[in-house]
């Protein structure tokens, strides 16, 4: 049994089979999930789970190298704002409109739904990469078992 990390196990699939420059959402209660794109439901009351401590468990697992918020997010959920700068200061941000961030959200691998109520508490967050990471001891370890 998993023991550590996202236990969900819809959430854990989806970060796992994310790959670079994906779009994974995070949202309020009532944004509209696009027709076609995988909606993971975590919602189960006003509030519960609210989306920041979603985006926690997400950044525990997702390497994330950009995000995406609608420009009125800046002056309705400031909060949101100051909260992926404080967690993503080396992320590049992009701001659309509301409109963009939607239609932006058609071509995410997934949306996840918070059961945040606050308005414009939507987020779509960009994948990246560490492929120093990635070529560390795993890969030493099949270089020398390849020559065997």
């Amino acid at each position: 049994m998993k023991d550590h990390g996202v236990l969900h196990p819809q959430l854990a699939r989806v970060l796992a089979e994310t790959g670079h420059t994906d779009l994974v959402g995070l949202c309020d209660a009532g944004l509209p999930v696009p027709a076609g794109v995988e909606r993971v439901d975590l919602a189960f009351a006003p509030g519960e789970p609210a989306l920041l401590d979603v985006l926690d468990a997400v950044l525990e697992e997702l390497r994330v190298e950009g995000y995406v918020l609608a420009s009125e997010t800046a002056e309705q959920a400031p909060w949101l704002v100051t909260a992926l700068a404080e967690r993503l200061p080396e992320a590049a941000v992009t701001w659309v409109d509301h409109a963009g961030l939607k239609m932006r959200s058609a071509g995410a691998r997934a949306i996840v739904r918070t059961g945040e109520v606050r308005p414009f508490a939507n987020v779509l967050l960009v994948s990246g990469v560490d492929f120093d990471a990635l070529a560390g001891e795993p890969l030493r370890r099949r270089s020398r078992s390849a020559g065997r």
